[in-house]
């Protein structure tokens, strides 16, 4: 009969060395994550109707920008849920501007807006300037979720799962 000796690794500190260099890396990435959040860019839209708003005038607030075209066939689709999204948690403090594109003529986003009843503000961006302000946007509907303070939270390009949208929307509000 023969004994067996147990295997003894010949570095049995590296198992663990590893296990904590993995937790370190998590634990830094996290805190990269969401201590590197993104600011709002400072802009000023111009509504419809002459009205100037900042974004440093929303601070505090939650806020959605949703840029979009009347000739975005997936804007004109999402349009009744960003409504619906908005009568949802505007009583809980939620501010939306949809920016129309550079490109989308004045009285088009005009009578879209009108026609439509959108209860929300509706800014025209004539120079390119504001989508140029948040990053170059050039696809149409893109939609940025701002923290209260003023950190992007989300950017959606495309329809959003409205869903996930709402969730986010209530930890947004809810948080102090």
């Amino acid at each position: 009969m023969t004994a067996t000796v147990p295997a003894v690794s010949p570095r049995p500190w590296l198992k663990p060395a590893i296990v904590a260099a993995v937790l370190l890396a998590a634990v830094g990435f996290a805190y990269l994550t969401f201590a590197t959040r993104v600011k709002a860019p400072e802009v000023t839209f111009i509504t419809l109707d002459g009205h100037k708003v900042s974004t440093s005038s929303l601070r505090g607030k939650v806020v959605m920008v949703n840029f979009w075209a009347t000739s975005c066939v997936t804007c004109v689709k999402e349009m009744p849920q960003m409504v619906e999204t908005y009568n949802k948690f505007k009583g809980n403090g939620l501010e939306f501007v949809a920016v129309a594109m550079k490109y989308d003529p004045p009285n088009y986003v005009l009578n879209y807006t009108q026609t439509r009843q959108l209860p929300f503000k509706v800014a025209l961006d004539t120079s390119g300037e504001i989508a140029r302000s948040f990053g170059d946007v050039a696809l149409t509907p893109t939609t940025f979720v701002i923290g209260k303070d003023g950190a992007i939270l989300k950017r959606y390009v495309g329809e959003p799962e409205f869903g996930e949208l709402h969730l986010l929307l209530q930890k947004a509000l809810a948080a102090g």
